[in-house]
């Protein structure tokens, strides 16, 4: 595990740091009633200000203000904010005399509420409040109510959050963050992606944050190891890539999870699926039928498994296996596993393949894959294969034929040598149904089909459509318009509806039932 940043490392200064020169003081200047003739060698520095008048020396005098504030911007990588207009630059210069302050003024007493952290952040913005009373009060910078209040927030981000970015991850209506380098920040909101004026101020600055995502769970990035997935404390997938690899600088792409568990209604008024699918989706999870979830890069692949997951009865015993801890299941007889990076020597890596086959050891009544990706498609199959219906995963694909496809090429990346009939069998007696979820052109989700795998006809796996969404057009605002409607066709699997005591009406297979 690694070492926990100590207070004076999170604030980004030494205790036996230098402290910073003191900035010249800089006075409104005033033209005095009866100004002296000026003497040939008079050239003190100090008499600059009074020979306001004169061109020369007030270029001079700006300049040399100008080059001091950036020296005392660069010696400290404590938080860049939004523009760089002067009075960005303003703040910023308070922002490190404040900082620097509370480094070297803190009470015992102070430092101890700190160390208290989150808990205790009403506390640590009343004394940054004091901390920039004071320096306010010894400056000639003047900031309205507002601005102060927004400085004490952004100081008491960098203590206890994640500094700039944490204005975007507390906004509930901002669903990505992404960082690329430390003067770009994109955000993604309503599905659509904006440039954002929040910034960090460099490189060095960027790198502490990403070990403060890191720290707290043990894992590490550096040039030997230059890319990390991670998750924050409240389940937001976090994926960290820097140099050499990232040519922009550390790049970081925050995933970010609603606080509030979705349910399959949520779905339903989001558009994401109809009425009718949701009852037929909650009767599978229910009836055991063992179900993959298909889709694209930010699809809603997670989401829809959260959601699918809720079904479950609190009776069974669930097994859930990740590269990071997403999924927040409801239910008290949950087991979470999380793989693990090999080590600094490059071993002690624990592979989901690993954890597949460990938590079939552990008595589980169903087994949730996060996502597969390689070779641990066929320990999952296997263990659907052998008495653990019920299970869910995810994979990347484009349509349930291609997923299917992709399937076969992971089952052989296992390394087994197996005839490609004999791997499309297992393919077709282990999954039940494939979800396939789609990000429209307007950024909205939704379930494009929910089809069945019928089984084999010669060395070809059957797939039937049973529900699908239909685009009809393209409104005048960008906007998806479209329906979903059931092809009228009774799967196959309805015995196990039946062995399980799940019951549907049949009547609600009927051609062109659809919702708008």
């Amino acid at each position: 595990m690694a070492r926990p940043l100590s207070l004076l490392e999170r604030l980004g200064v030494k205790k036996n740091d230098p402290p910073k020169p003191p900035q010249p003081e800089r006075t409104r200047p005033t033209q005095p009633e009866e100004p002296a003739p000026k003497q040939p060698h008079e050239h003190e520095p100090e008499h600059h200000e009074h020979h306001f008048q004169h061109h020369e020396h007030v270029t001079y005098t700006e300049k040399q203000i100008r080059q001091e504030r950036e020296a005392a911007v660069e010696a400290s990588a404590f938080a860049g904010r939004r523009t760089t207009t002067s009075k960005s630059d303003s703040m910023q210069e308070i922002k490190l005399a404040v900082h620097r302050r509370i480094v070297d003024e803190m009470t015992p007493e102070e430092q101890q509420i700190l160390v208290r952290g989150e808990e205790a952040r009403e506390q640590i913005k009343n004394i940054i409040a004091v901390y920039s009373g004071r320096e306010l009060a010894e400056s000639s910078f003047t900031l309205t109510r507002g601005e102060r209040l927004q400085l004490v927030d952004d100081i008491s981000n960098e203590l206890l959050g994640l500094g700039p970015l944490e204005p975007l991850l507390q906004n509930d209506s901002i669903t990505e963050v992404m960082v690329n380098g430390p003067r770009q920040i994109f955000i993604e909101q309503a599905g659509k992606l904006k440039l954002t004026d929040v910034h960090f101020y460099d490189n060095v600055h960027l790198m502490n944050i990403i070990e403060r995502i890191l720290t707290p769970l043990g894992r590490r990035v550096d040039e030997s190891s230059p890319l990390v997935d991670a998750r924050l404390a409240d389940g937001s997938r976090v994926n960290i890539i820097i140099p050499p690899l990232s040519l922009v600088g550390p790049v970081i792409t925050i995933r970010k999870f609603s606080k509030r568990a979705l349910s399959m209604d949520d779905l339903i008024s989001f558009g994401t699926l109809s009425e009718d699918m949701g009852m037929f989706l909650d009767a599978c999870v229910k009836a055991r039928l063992n179900i993959l979830v298909s889709g694209g890069t930010g699809s809603g692949k997670t989401t829809t498994l959260n959601v699918l997951s809720s079904f479950i009865p609190h009776t069974d015993r669930i097994v859930t296996i990740e590269d990071a801890a997403e999924l927040r299941l409801q239910q008290k007889h949950v087991v979470t596993l999380e793989s693990r990076p090999a080590n600094l020597e490059g071993h002690g890596a624990i592979t989901i393949r690993d954890l597949v086959r460990n938590a079939l050891r552990m008595r589980p009544d169903r087994i949730i894959v996060g996502e597969v990706r390689s070779g641990e498609a066929l320990d999952m199959l296997q263990a659907m294969n052998t008495g653990h219906d019920g299970s869910l995963t995810t994979a990347h694909a484009n349509t349930p034929r291609d997923v299917v496809s992709r399937l076969e090429t992971m089952v052989l990346m296992a390394g087994m040598e197996l005839p490609v009939r004999a791997v499309r069998t297992q393919i077709s007696s282990a999954i039940d149904l494939i979800i396939q979820q789609s990000r429209i052109r307007d950024g909205s989700r939704k379930i494009t089909y929910i089809t069945e795998v019928q089984g084999m006809e010669g060395d070809t796996i059957v797939l039937q459509d049973l529900f699908r969404y239909v685009q009809d057009q393209i409104d005048e605002h960008g906007k998806s318009v479209g329906h979903y409607e059931s092809l009228g066709l009774m799967p196959n699997f309805m015995d196990k509806f039946q062995m399980n005591g799940v019951e549907l009406p049949r009547t609600f297979f009927t051609s062109g039932r659809e919702r708008r």
